[in-house]
């Protein structure tokens, strides 16, 4: 098993059992206790899960919102990556719709000036383009969430009933082979849902530790994804999947 699957699983099984024992899971995985505790730690630092004396905890609240500045520093290096590589997929010209995800604020940061025509509910994203005079930003508008400073709700759903873009960036909390695109909150999900409506191609933004995860909300069916970035830790399983479902998918190193 690889260690990001076995990292996936440790956090399911505490969120499912809301707290577990280093030995419990030092038994189910067959691996030293050091080990576990040094998944725990990384874990921990990710805020997937909170260690205690002889364990771990769950701190699964999913309804609620994961606040911008802590989601900004999870797998930073991965989103990163994974920001660059969705960079290449725009061209000068392009109209896009990026969601209020950390990786499309990297996106925002590493974008060139160049001719384009962006459309966001996220306050930092387009805080970040407007720093570039060739870059057209539209902002959805709507009911401010303080947690991810993002706008939602219907206004902002309506406001994107009006635009037809050639892509839309969005990210997940979870990505289900079953069960699809999820997201902690309900707000959230529909408007994604309304950015991938108003796209000719949707590309979906997910690290590594989103697979196999099903979060609160559904966002979307995978067959709904035309194309899916993320980093090279996500499980031989998945791929081979994905491929089977005609999901076009990017490793970035």
């Amino acid at each position: 098993m690889l260690v990001a699957e076995r990292h996936h699983k440790i956090v399911e099984l505490v969120n499912e059992k809301l707290s577990v024992r280093v030995s419990e899971l030092s038994q189910v995985f067959g691996v030293t206790e050091e080990t576990i505790r040094r998944d725990l730690e990384k874990l921990e630092k990710e805020n997937l899960l909170q260690r205690s004396h002889g364990g771990a905890v769950s701190i699964k609240k999913e309804e609620a919102e994961i606040p911008f500045l802590e989601r900004e520093i999870m797998n930073a290096t991965e989103k990163r990556r994974i920001a660059l590589e969705a960079v290449r997929l725009i061209y000068p010209g392009d109209q896009i719709v990026l969601d209020a995800s950390t990786t499309a604020w990297y996106m925002a940061k590493e974008l060139p000036d160049m001719p384009l025509s962006v459309i966001t509910n996220s306050i930092k994203v387009a805080l970040e383009l407007s720093k570039k005079e060739q870059i057209k930003v539209i902002s959805t508008g709507g009911m401010l969430v303080p947690e991810s400073l993002s706008y939602v709700g219907p206004l902002a759903e309506r406001s994107l009933q009006m635009y037809h873009v050639n892509k839309a960036f969005i990210s997940c909390k979870g990505v289900h082979l079953d069960a699809g695109l999820s997201d902690s909150n309900e707000w959230q999900a529909l408007l994604k849902q309304q950015m991938m409506n108003i796209a000719d191609e949707t590309i979906l933004m997910a690290d590594s530790t989103k697979f196999g995860v099903r979060t609160f909300v559904q966002v979307a069916g995978l067959d709904q994804v035309d194309q899916i970035l993320t980093d090279s830790n996500i499980p031989g399983k998945f791929i081979e999947e994905l491929k089977e479902k005609n999901i076009q998918i990017k490793l970035v190193d």
